[in-house]
């Protein structure tokens, strides 16, 4: 229920929240739960699993909708560990393990099909990550500021060194992942860009964030594989 698993025959070294950022994305969703379940309970973890729903027709936030995971489901638990997961990637390797490093945020999805299992550049740090709570706060979290797609990760590789930290990788051979729906086709035709940078992220990283962020909670929901939390 809610998406939460215990190990039943013995005690969890770790625990760790899945935040996943959703709208309207069903068919991706189901594929997600189908294999993160049984993958997350091989590796006898204690976790809980949280969708964070924008409603409206507005462009979407993903970074603030993390900002929003991380607050309400700390109210729940003290985690360890904050996996934040893109919805459309599955992780190909059990032994890429959903915890956090002790000392700095992890960088996990480091070999996507959709990129050749490469790196598409070198701070790259979209697709899946994990931070302890402590390292999320240190950051300041994520930027409330980001409508539309792209350019978040960026700000958010450059807060990690900005609040002195480093960006750690789970090594490409553990940390393979495939995009769902990836056509090879039109990527040969359409070569994945860097997006561009909107925001000077050295001025603002301190007054946007954890410390400015507002929302409305309309509903926190239950179901019987993840909890649903729904904001505007």
């Amino acid at each position: 229920a809610g998406g939460h698993y215990r190990p039943p025959h013995c005690f969890a070294r770790y625990k760790s929240a899945i935040l996943v950022a959703y709208r309207n994305q069903e068919k991706y969703l189901r594929h997600l739960l189908y294999y993160i379940h049984p993958f997350l309970q091989r590796q006898q973890l204690s976790y809980t699993i949280y969708l964070i729903q924008q409603v409206g027709t507005g462009s979407f936030n993903r970074a603030k909708l993390l900002n929003v995971g991380v607050r309400e489901a700390m109210k729940d638990e003290e985690w360890d560990c904050l996996v934040l997961h893109d919805i459309d990637l599955v992780p190909e390797n059990d032994y890429n393990l959903y915890i956090c490093d002790e000392y700095y945020p992890k960088h996990m999805a480091s070999a996507m099909d959709k990129f050749q299992y490469t790196l598409p550049y070198k701070s790259f740090f979209g697709g899946v990550s994990a931070l302890t709570p402590e390292h999320y706060m240190k950051m300041n979290g994520f930027p409330n500021t980001y409508w539309g797609d792209g350019g978040e990760n960026d700000d958010i590789a450059t807060r990690i060194h900005l609040a002195g930290m480093k960006i750690v990788r789970t090594s490409p051979h553990l940390g393979r992942y495939r995009a769902m729906d990836y056509n090879e086709e039109t990527e040969m035709q359409e070569p994945w860009r860097r997006p561009p940078s909107r925001h000077n992220t050295r001025k603002t990283w301190k007054a946007d964030g954890m410390n400015t962020l507002q929302f409305r909670l309309l509903s926190r929901t239950k179901h019987p594989l993840y909890t649903k939390i729904t904001v505007d």
